[in-house]
């Protein structure tokens, strides 16, 4: 069955959609299904997408392509909305550059069913579902009417009040309303008098967060801020203005123009002119607070709310519950999650980047108190009509009230989502879930009573598929993908290996089996894990649910019962499922797998003890040897061995704990005398940006040595304060560290951060052969690329391949220079399998370019939204394809590892 997946669209939230289409594609069932990529762009028009494009990082990595796009002097991304009105005929041709366009009657001939990963207007109000039932074709989810419920935040409170659902009290801010500025500080007093503080502001018809304020205390100017924020309009001053450096204006229209955190484009200055690009909206506010005089700006996007929401704040426990149905069409709700968060507001970078949050499943209360959360989210499943899935919010109030708000008919889909994380908890993994999505949301669509009998047809077919793949005996290859650990990077390392599981688990070739490793450097311990423990939040949680299985704890009985209550689901989509974490020796892991993929990052895993001990059992693993990896994980080392070979890298110098407290002044001193501010700090042994820092003075210098030299495992606060550490932001505890100067353009004409990816493989003669891949340009917002940039999805500028140049011919002709260098670092430095190098490259006024080498990767990180991918689909290879070549290299090394003893 071919399954077009819908994905991107006009709405705020179209990065996470993209990221959600791209988990769908990845993770349907190859023996089942044909993925069909159909991006929507945010004109509306339906593109067959180029597939390789699916692996760009963010839409505006691809589209509009870059060719495209107009010259940028500060280098600001856009979406296409802000190429101004643009005809059908110019349209088209940008279109043509990524694909192809695809007019909604002609769905049929390019897929059956339409798997929908849409959110927001035009994806979960009603629209996409009925142009579908317009055209006959099926579709995931809720219809037409529950959609255009679900979507609206104002009418849900009508419902729900009308089906005496507890509600909060709430008030609604109408745009005209707002608009008499005189009347806004009375609005205030009423609205803090009826409601109390503190209030909860909305945008009525966003998702993800998106334009949503608590405001804790009575200061009507943030209340003023809050309620325009979620009408997408900002105030500017001509004071704020001037008072910014020239970098600071930029970065202001940066977060003006964000779509997430600000108002987006295009937006009406004043009420009278357009403006569609951030280079024309910095020009415009330049001219007029340098020309005109004026003292205020208002900037509204054209797409602003017609009124907002505002709540009574719920003091109680957040939550988030799916709600499914089985084969009959009952409605089963699955175990509620508790959002256990730093912040008011689970947000969006809480939501989608692991470790920033916890997700406590089931919720932490009397299980009489979970199952009333359960049947108050079936309750209103039904009451409001939706068929098949939906994701449902709410608080447990202190009083034992249980308030159930936005209700989403569409979940965000990617791997850490509540979509996956409680299906897990039934026994199904992602590819299992999306199979269960697509069955049942046929048999809901057969209930509409429209093309009964060619609907009929079609779930006939593939329910005989399941049927056949459940029966059959598939001699599959058993692959243990080990994640975790205990460095810093154990959650990056989590986020990669699911993401290889997943990869691997909707495959005819591999069945993977998901290994947790946990303990420290003197002992680690291995355990087989059940997709329910994986699919925890992070690399933390699933080592306490392992401990607690350990010390003899029981499933909990609420889990107890819902898998009771979806045996039939279990039964047909996944099978037998191992229910608890097993600990397991090498020993018995060489019996469990034909091969392991070390998706660890740091230590231990890119150190070379790993893999010393699994070619003592005879496992093949992927990437580089015991001897190559002992190199590569260690930066300095690393340097000094290109330094030699004569290779352009940073002055360096390794510094020590214990000359720090033999003589910290002094230490100090020898550090400002070596190198001058800013340089670089770092650990030599960690990756994925941990505790990377730009240094511009003493007080950060002993800020940073501070905390990295420390005795216990908190955070000292002033400190962190110093190095502005984000919320949970790890440090490591080191022993050394590596100052590194800063590497500058140095009169280069063109300048760039890189990181370029490459796959080995054996030739017939059984030399290795390199395949160096285009190398994308790395974009960082901030002083140094965050964790952020690189992971989470929709973050992040990376531009593949590097705009070295903008002639194509002199572009690939430096590129071939670059490439050439990294492979020289590969050959140097014994690399195998695949890597990741990290490096700058200037290019001179007499055309001559220099590659300066930061570091090297060698197990890097193979998370959803990483770079390598992107690089990986110019050169034909879809994720699994590449992971395939990685597993396949490291069998055969095994293979004449084990001819040659």
């Amino acid at each position: 069955m071919r399954i077009g997946i819908i994905f991107g669209g006009p709405s705020r939230e179209r990065e996470i959609s993209f990221a959600g289409g791209r988990t769908v594609f990845d993770n349907l069932d190859k023996t089942l299904f044909d993925a069909v990529p159909i991006f929507v762009d945010s004109l509306g028009n339906f593109i067959l997408l180029d597939w390789h494009f699916i692996y760009k990082g963010t839409i505006r990595d691809f589209y509009p392509p870059v060719e495209s796009v107009p010259f940028s002097m500060h280098h600001l991304q856009i979406y296409i909305e802000s190429l101004g009105e643009l005809e059908k005929e110019e349209q088209d041709a940008i279109i043509a550059k990524v694909g192809r366009k695809i007019q909604p009657h002609k769905f049929r001939e390019h897929f059956d069913f339409a798997f929908l990963a849409l959110h927001g207007p035009y994806g979960e109000d009603g629209n996409i579902q009925g142009l579908l039932e317009w055209y006959r074709i099926p579709y995931s989810g809720s219809g037409i009417l529950a959609s255009a419920i679900g979507i609206d935040k104002i009418v849900q409170k009508q419902f729900m009040q009308n089906n005496r659902f507890a509600s909060p009290s709430y008030s609604v801010i109408s745009a005209e309303a707002w608009a008499k500025v005189a009347d806004r500080p009375a609005m205030f007093e009423q609205l803090t008098y009826e409601l109390g503080l503190p209030l909860v502001i909305k945008a009525p018809h966003q998702g993800s967060s998106i334009g949503v304020s608590v405001l804790k205390d009575p200061d009507f100017e943030a209340f003023e801020t809050a309620v325009n924020k979620s009408f997408f309009t900002k105030t500017i001053t001509h004071q704020q203005w001037q008072g910014l450096t020239h970098n600071g204006k930029i970065n202001l229209v940066k977060q003006l123009t964000d779509i997430r955190e600000g108002i987006g484009l295009p937006v009406i200055a004043d009420e009278e002119t357009t403006i569609y690009h951030p280079e024309e909206l910095l020009k415009h506010l330049q001219s007029v607070f340098t020309l005109t005089g004026t003292e205020v700006v208002t900037l509204t996007n054209v797409a602003t709310e017609p009124a907002v929401l505002v709540e009574a704040f719920i003091r109680g426990r957040e939550f988030s519950c799916i709600v499914v149905q089985d084969g009959t069409g009952k409605a089963i709700a699955l175990p509620p999650t508790e959002i256990i968060k730093g912040n008011e507001v689970f947000d969006y970078r809480s939501k989608y980047l692991p470790g920033l949050s916890r997700k406590v499943t089931p919720i932490d209360l009397p299980e009489v108190e979970i199952q009333k959360i359960r049947q108050e989210c079936v309750r209103l499943f039904e009451a409001f009509g939706f068929n098949v899935y939906a994701r449902l919010d709410g608080f447990y109030a202190e009083d034992g009230t249980i308030f159930l708000n936005d209700p989403n008919t569409t979940s965000g889909m990617l791997p850490s989502s509540f979509f996956f994380h409680q299906a897990a908890e039934i026994g199904l993994n992602p590819s299992q879930f999306l199979t269960y999505i697509i069955r049942t949301s046929m048999a809901e669509r057969i209930k509409s009573g429209k093309n009964v009998m060619a609907l009929a047809s079609q779930l006939e077919m593939l329910d005989r598929a399941i049927a056949n793949k459940r029966t059959a005996k598939e001699e599959k290859m058993k692959v243990g993908v080990i994640m975790g650990g205990y460095s810093s990077e154990r959650h990056i390392s989590v986020e990669s290996g699911r993401n290889i599981y997943e990869k691997l688990a909707s495959s005819a070739k591999y069945e993977p089996i998901p290994i947790f490793l946990t303990g420290s450097s003197d002992d680690y311990r291995l355990y087989e894990i059940p997709v329910n423990i994986m699919l925890k939040d992070n690399a933390d949680d699933i080592r306490e649910k392992i401990l607690y299985y350990e010390n003899g704890g029981l499933a909990h009985p609420v889990l107890e019962k819902i898998r009771t209550e979806a045996e039939s689901i279990t039964a047909t989509f996944a099978g037998n499922v191992l229910q608890n974490p097993q600990q397991i020796s090498f020993s018995q892991l060489a019996n469990l797998v034909d091969a392991v993929f070390i998706a660890l990052h740091g230590r231990p895993g890119e150190d070379g003890a790993l893999q010393s001990k699994l070619e003592t059992f005879g496992i093949p693993y992927n990437g580089s040897g015991i001897a190559s990896s002992q190199i590569t994980i260690n930066k300095y080392e690393t340097n000094e061995i290109l330094r030699k070979h004569g290779f352009k890298v940073a002055q360096h110098a390794l510094v020590s704990k214990a000359d720090w407290q033999k003589n910290a002044t002094e230490f100090y001193q020898k550090v400002e005398n070596q190198f001058r501010y800013p340089f670089i700090a770092k650990p030599s042994d960690d990756g994925c940006s941990s505790a990377v820092k730009k240094i511009k003075n003493r007080d950060e210098l002993e800020a940073f040595t501070n905390l990295i030299f420390r005795e216990q495992e908190e955070l000292l606060a002033d400190h962190a304060r110093t190095l502005s550490l984000n919320y949970k932001e790890e440090f490591p505890l080191k022993e050394v560290y590596l100052i590194e100067n800063l590497i500058s353009a140095e009169g280069a004409k063109h300048f760039l951060e890189i990181t370029g990816g490459l796959l080995t493989k054996f030739l017939p003669d059984g030399k290795v052969s390199y395949e160096i891949f285009e190398a994308s340009e790395a974009l960082a917002v901030g002083e140094v690329l965050s964790l952020e940039e690189k992971f989470l999805a929709g973050e992040g500028q990376n531009i593949t391949p590097a705009r070295y140049d903008t002639d194509p011919e002199k572009r690939q002709e430096i590129s071939d220079k670059v490439k050439a260098d990294l492979l020289k670092v590969a050959q140097i430095l014994n690399i195998e399998g695949y890597a990741r190098i990290d490096a700058f490259v200037r290019i001179l006024e007499n055309e001559e370019v220099e590659t300066i080498i930061i570091e090297v990767n060698s197990l890097p990180g193979m998370t959803p939204a990483t770079c390598i991918f992107h690089q990986t689909a110019i050169n034909g290879y879809k994720p699994y394809d590449f992971i395939d070549r990685i597993l396949q290299y490291g069998m055969e090394r095994n293979q004449k590892r084990a001819r040659v003893h």
